[in-house]
């Protein structure tokens, strides 16, 4: 389980083990880690653990958040990085004993050619960067809500496929048939993909510009794909559909 440790001028803090969907960072007391610095903002920042895997997201902080000194919104965080807060640095830790192949890593969408061929090409025992191991990631009320009973069924009996329609992939195919598919370039635009009872949801978790859905671009909150649905990530227009 990935933890993190809160420190300030090299001193530590204090340890906090990631057991939460979300851990709240800021000023306010009725935050998971509070620090009480007028450089911290009410809610300065939130981080969301699904498993092992743990996306960092700034709240609107008036200084803001940084990632290992580079400014963030939204940042897929990986072993060992460093969030900066004022003078306070809260170090990212994940138990790299742990088998099996974390929903981060991510594809590059212009390596997405090869990325196929090798994904057809693999057994069912083999990990795939792309997917990540079976996991619960919970919706919030709302968007469980906003799923309709007819699509449930048709969801669940159905496999979700993005084919690509631009750059030198086109016509290239992606099964969307593990829990978690990650796509985008990193440090650029990153997506998840996650796939639920109710459908397939797209969020934006890396990226300082949004993706796109249908030409209409991507908040925070993540969005249910529907049939035939144009997603642009990194520059490359993708389809969603159902194969049934």
């Amino acid at each position: 389980m990935p933890k993190l440790i809160l420190s300030m001028d090299g001193l530590v803090l204090k340890e906090i083990v990631l057991s939460k969907e979300r851990t709240l960072i800021g000023r306010k007391p009725n935050n998971d880690i509070q620090i009480d610095n007028l450089s911290i903002s009410g809610q300065h920042a939130v981080i969301t653990t699904i498993l092992d895997d743990a996306f960092l997201e700034d709240l609107n902080s008036t200084n803001g958040t940084y990632v290992n000194g580079q400014p963030v919104k939204k940042h897929v965080l990986h072993n060992n990085d460093v969030i900066e807060l004022g003078k306070y640095r809260i170090k990212y830790l994940v138990d790299t004993a742990t088998p099996g192949v974390s929903a981060t890593e991510l594809i590059d969408t212009a390596a997405l050619k090869p990325f196929i061929a090798d994904t057809l090409n693999q057994t069912e025992s083999t990990p795939v960067a792309s997917s990540g191991v079976a996991r619960t990631q919970v919706l919030s009320a709302d968007e469980r809500n906003a799923a309709s009973t007819a699509s449930l069924g048709h969801m669940l009996e159905n496999l979700g496929v993005i084919q690509v329609l631009s750059g030198p992939n086109v016509g290239r195919e992606l099964e969307l048939s593990k829990p978690v598919t990650t796509l985008g370039k990193p440090g650029f635009q990153v997506v998840v993909i996650t796939r639920r009872e109710q459908g397939y949801f797209i969020t934006h978790v890396e990226g300082r510009i949004a993706p796109k859905v249908n030409g209409a671009s991507l908040d925070a909150q993540a969005h249910r794909l529907e049939n035939h649905d144009i997603i642009e990530v990194a520059g490359v227009k993708m389809e969603f559909f159902i194969r049934s």
